[in-house]
């Protein structure tokens, strides 16, 4: 039988091997490579209904993962005004005065990506943008996907006019008066207002979600981690699958919350493995904390505000239970573990599930802003993936320690930040992420992230933390081999060679030997998932 599709004059890469003594290669119709070898010889392979395409040299990488993302919520998320470039609070103003303008009376502002660095010394209030937002009904989404700044007539609109009290680390900040400040504290706070928002139609959001996924694809990426599995969310991205419109490999994991009991946690169980074409559930996703930014990590110590001192979980031990009923069924967990406190409780639930059922699923810690010695080196003895995000330091971070974070968590702390290099050399799995939309996703800002540890929007800056930086080859098999392995796929995706997925990245030049502060603008050429182009280069 013919291929379906057949690369030429290529520079194949593959990450366990380097670049390989080929020129070209075929992909059979059922997804996976057939074979390696001269241009004559697999161009001898294709048949009148294979695709040849002669790629002048580019060079060709398995297909890039993002280790960690959210598609279908950040597609709904990322609506409205981008405030991710405004770093200080007269661009902020300007920028929703500007779009306010632009809104039919009555109607609702719309934002995103906001900074809380913005507000320098001062306190993330919605007075702070006054008068800019007086009257207005609006919802501005902190960088950190944690948090959201509520206009005084979104609050009124929603009836939120005091504290509130959640079964979860969750809070609705208020002045020494009891009067709400604007700021909510985690998704219960959050959706106290979310919820009485207009919301787009399903036609709307599933055309968002393509679009999201399109320019996905174009920007090399082939597949992802995909941290949630909302029902709404879920039904899009199958319907895209059946339409063939799904150009991405996801693979989803339904979030578990605090007091799930055992009929939820059952179904989660019984849930996996289930899926379309192109995605399935895998995993289940936890949380063991917030974020540093607002204060609800959790920390061994208080940050300098003696915040983030809780865990997400009210009874921790409960997480750890439903950690291991999971570990005993098969099921892999991924928790967003952020602060020392909370990292070093996963790490310790995941020993004793092991302990008490001895077997070989693969556990992800996701973020690790902040580990001391002592923890970096368990995550290769109990072969934990340590699922990073090095855009998150790059961007929101700064070397001199005068941001948000840095100042929240101190000296010390804030030198233990984004560890990749320290648990790299421990033999810890390090995989890549973009957290998006919490930072771009495309993965070359990733790769370079990881290189650089820059602030992508001034790469004259210095680094932070230069000595935890991962080189370009190390860079790429954390988002390819080492991302395979955290899925358990390692033997069939992850590698250019017979047997393994067609699934593939191109590039114009090498993305190890590119300089890392030119990587975000190194040209893609062309994405391949199982052997069906996702993207092709106009002139291609």
């Amino acid at each position: 039988m013919h291929p379906q599709l057949v690369l030429l004059s290529a520079r194949l890469l593959d990450p366990a091997r380097g670049h390989l003594p080929y020129s070209a290669l075929a992909v059979r119709t059922d997804g996976t490579i057939s074979a390696l070898g001269d241009d004559h010889a697999i161009r001898s392979l294709a048949g009148p209904g294979t695709t040849v395409i002669d790629l002048k040299g580019a060079v060709v990488t398995p297909g890039l993962v993002d280790g960690h993302f959210h598609p279908a919520s950040g597609a709904e998320l990322t609506r409205g005004l981008d405030l991710s470039r405004r770093t200080d609070l007269d661009a902020v103003r300007a920028a929703l005065d500007e779009e306010r303008r632009r809104l039919a009376p009555g109607a609702w502002l719309h934002a995103w990506g906001l900074d809380p660095n913005v507000f320098g010394d001062r306190p993330v209030t919605a007075d702070a943008l006054a008068p800019v937002l007086d009257g207005v009904p609006a919802l501005l989404q902190l960088f950190d996907g944690h948090s959201l700044l509520a206009s005084a007539e979104a609050l009124a609109r929603a009836g939120v006019d005091g504290p509130r009290t959640f079964d979860q680390a969750a809070e609705v900040v208020c002045d020494a008066d009891g009067r709400p400040t604007g700021l909510l504290l985690e998704d219960a706070a959050c959706e106290l207002v979310l919820r009485v928002a207009p919301q787009p139609s399903r036609e709307e959001k599933r055309a968002r979600l393509a679009e999201v996924l399109r320019g996905m694809a174009a920007s090399g990426l082939t597949g992802g981690h995909s941290m949630e599995s909302e029902p709404e969310g879920t039904a899009l991205l199958a319907e895209l699958d059946a339409a063939g419109e799904l150009p991405l490999r996801l693979r989803l994991a339904p979030i578990c919350q605090p007091g799930a009991d055992a009929g939820t946690i059952r179904s989660m169980i019984d849930a996996q493995g289930t899926g379309g074409g192109l995605w399935r559930i895998a995993g289940v996703k936890l949380f063991m904390d917030g974020t540093v930014d607002n204060g609800t990590a959790w920390l061994e110590h208080p940050d300098c505000h003696g915040e983030s001192t809780h865990a997400f979980w009210p009874d921790p031990a409960d997480y750890t239970h439903v950690v291991t009923e999971l570990h005993r069924a098969g099921v892999p967990t991924a928790t967003h573990a952020i602060g020392d406190a909370a990292v070093r409780h996963v790490l310790d639930s995941v020993a004793k599930a092991r302990a008490e059922a001895p077997g070989g699923v693969r556990h992800r810690v996701e973020h690790i802003e902040t580990v001391p010695d002592d923890t970096v080196s368990r995550f290769a003895e109990l072969d934990v993936i340590a699922s990073m995000q090095p855009t998150h330091c790059c961007d929101f971070t700064r070397a001199d320690h005068t941001d948000n974070w840095s100042r929240r968590l101190g000296e010390e702390r804030a030198g233990r930040a984004w560890r990749c290099r320290d648990l790299w050399d421990a033999g810890a799995r390090v995989v890549l992420g973009s957290d998006w939309p919490i930072a771009p996703y495309p993965p070359l800002g990733v790769l370079a992230g990881a290189r650089h540890r820059r602030p992508s929007h001034d790469l004259t800056q210095p680094p932070h933390g230069p000595g935890q930086a991962l080189t370009g080859a190390e860079a790429l098999r954390a988002m390819t081999l080492n991302a395979a392995y955290a899925a358990g796929e390692d033997r069939v995706t992850g590698r250019i060679a017979p047997g393994f997925r067609g699934d593939l990245s191109v590039f114009a030049a090498d993305p190890t030997a590119v300089d890392a502060l030119e990587l975000p603008d190194l040209q893609v050429r062309l994405t391949v998932v199982g052997g069906r182009v996702t993207f092709r280069a106009a002139d291609l």
